[in-house]
This record gives structure tokens, sequence and C-alpha cells, in this order.
């Protein structure tokens, strides 16, 4: 655990133990509600809103979360994964029609997570553009100024009231709008609805981004690793996103009490951050970290405990759908040979603009 200070500028501790980050992650006294308020350490501006399901704690994060729950179970996550393999396989002729030198980021590893969650919330495709440059704002550091980052932060609370309200005259067979009937029923107040359709849709497309273009990136650069993902997908995806994940870091939580974490003390009021790609790589869990594991411990890149990503399945099968297929496809693929790859800059998630390939 070392002290860091904040691009916000604000001073916090930075765990980077698998097993401290656990107990950060699970113990109710550090908390993420507290950690929203206007007084507390701030890692950057652009934290979510206290009445997100990502911003409180307890029962009413309970509440909220069981809401979403039933969308990300493994039966209905399952029950999407020809259609994502249609559309990887359209992304994937794009590729084709490219010629070598194509760019995987975007004509794959962008475009598909914004088909996906457009089609789980109910947004219009033609409504896409309109947001696409908008949704970045919840791990924007340095990508856009202040002012821009409050303009794209109103401009989604009023797209996301606005297709409520289409939603409610129109209603699908979406997220939105079965939210909207839950608010309906008393069980959601508009903010919450609001907050919620945003927090699904930010969370959910930029992180499965990044990870779609790590993952092909650690497959191309690993021979002994793209062979085990051919041969075993699944633990092999497990080490896939172990190794290489695109949100490196939790949001922070404030102690609500002095808490011995380890040999050091956090006092109330203290803010702490765990390091989730320094945990995925402990020495001390993982052996030697930077190898494939046989038998390993669950790797925190969707976070532990009651804030764990819902979402997790649903990017496991982007991911594993885009990766498998793209090589399977292309047998030969591999990294141009000139500048293949640039990474993304200014933003909390770790991700490229750029992973050009050829075959």
């Amino acid at each position: 655990m070392v002290p860091v200070v904040t691009p916000a500028g604000d001073p916090m501790k930075l765990v980077r133990d698998y097993a401290l980050g656990r107990s950060v992650l699970t113990d109710a006294r550090f908390s993420r509600a507290a950690a929203v308020q206007p007084h507390a350490p701030k890692l950057v501006g652009a934290e979510p809103v206290s009445a997100s399901m990502m911003s409180i704690d307890g029962a009413e994060h309970a509440r909220l979360r069981r809401i979403v729950a039933g969308t990300f179970t493994s039966g209905r996550i399952a029950a999407m994964a020809p259609e994502i393999e249609k559309l990887v396989d359209g992304h994937l002729d794009d590729i084709e029609a490219a010629g070598p030198g194509a760019d995987v980021m975007t004509l794959l590893a962008e475009p598909l997570p914004l088909t996906v969650m457009c089609a789980l919330m109910g947004v219009p495709r033609e409504d896409s553009e309109r947001f696409q440059s908008w949704v970045t704002v919840l791990f924007d550091i340095s990508a856009s100024t202040p002012q821009d980052k409050v303009r794209h932060r109103v401009r989604l609370a009023r797209y996301m009231t606005e297709l409520v309200g289409r939603k409610r005259r129109e209603p699908g067979r979406d997220l939105l709008t079965a939210l909207i009937q839950r608010h309906d029923g008393g069980e959601l107040s508009m903010t919450e609805l609001v907050t919620m359709g945003l927090a699904l849709l930010m969370a959910g497309y930029e992180t499965t981004i990044g990870q779609i273009g790590l993952s092909v990136l650690s497959l191309l650069s690993d021979p002994a690793l793209r062979e085990a993902f051919l041969q075993r997908p699944e633990p092999a995806l497990e080490e896939l996103l172990r190794l290489n994940p695109s949100t490196p870091a939790s949001f922070p939580r404030v102690a609500t009490e002095t808490v011995r974490l380890g040999e050091a003390t956090i006092e109330a009021g203290e803010a702490v951050l765990v390091s989730l790609i320094d945990a995925n790589r402990d020495e001390r869990v993982f052996g030697q970290p930077a190898a494939p594991q046989r038998r390993r411990a669950a790797h925190l890149t969707f976070g532990h405990g009651p804030h764990r990503c819902p979402g997790a399945p649903l990017a496991r099968l982007q991911v594993r759908t885009a990766a498998e297929r793209l090589l399977r496809r292309f047998p030969a693929v591999r990294l141009a040979e000139s500048e293949p790859v640039v990474w993304r800059e200014g933003l909390l998630t770790r991700g490229l603009t750029r992973l050009s390939v050829q075959w």
C-alpha cells in the first residue's frame, strides 16, 4: 500500500496487494457513498453522481442491483450468443474487406459493444452517434476539458430523459423499458431510473471496447497464450482478463471509521483506491504473475464484493466471441509490421485507439 496523489490533486492510499484489495472491496467501512460527497478526496472530477448504483452502499445499493441482476443471468447472456456471433462475423467481413493493415479497434472492438449496448438498453441505432463521444465522461481524466466534461454530463442526462419518454410512448423488449415498468411500479424514482440507465450504458461500453482490444493484443503477442485460448477458451479467457485488464483500478472508497488494513491504519475520512492490475499480479497469489496460470485465484478485473460489475458475463461473452472468431477466421493473423498499436490516453480505463493486423 502506497500513498499517491490523484489527478484531482487529492491524497489517497493505493492498495496493490490482492488480499488487502479484496478486503477493501468487501468491507462496509470503506464506503462508495462517502467517496462521492463534495468534501471527500477525489480521483478525478467525473465521479458517478450520488444517486448512481455505483455511488451508494448497503441496502439501497442491494435494492438497485437486484433490479438489474435478472438481465445479466447466465441463461439470458447465453441466449444472446448467436446474435453476438452474427455481429462479430459481420465486423470480420469488414476487416477482410479492408485487407492487411486493418484496424481491429475501429472495425471490431469499437462497433461491437456499441451495437450490443444499444440493443440491450433499447437505444435506437441512429442515436448512437449522438452519445458515442459523450459516454467516456465517467472515466475521463484529461481526454477533454472540464467544460466539455460538464457539457457531456448534461447532454447524457438530457438524452436519457428524452429516451425514457420515448420508451414510455413506444415500449420495447429491452432493459430501459423494463426499468420504466419498475419506476411505474414504485420501485425506482425517476432520478434512479435515469442514472441507472446512464451507468449501465457508460460502464458497459467503454470498458468492453478496451478489453476486446487488449485481449486481442495479448493473444497476438504471446503464441503460448494464443494456443491455450484456441484449445481451451474459457480458462484462457480468464487469464486474458487477469493479465491485461481494461479497468486498472477501482473507484475510490472512503473510510467511515478508523480501519486497520494490513500493517497500515486508515483514518476515518481517508480515501483508498485498489489497484486491480497490481492485485491481479500479486506474486504471493499467482506465483509468476506474468505467466498464464493453470490453477488460479479469482482475478479482480471486474471488481469484488457488492459492487462487482453486474455486466461481467456480457463482457466475457463479447471478448471471447470477438477474439476467438477473429483467430479462427484469420489463422495467420498477426500484428502489422509498422506501428500496429496506439494507446489511448486521458482516461481511467486502459485501451487502444489503433490495433493494426495483417495475415
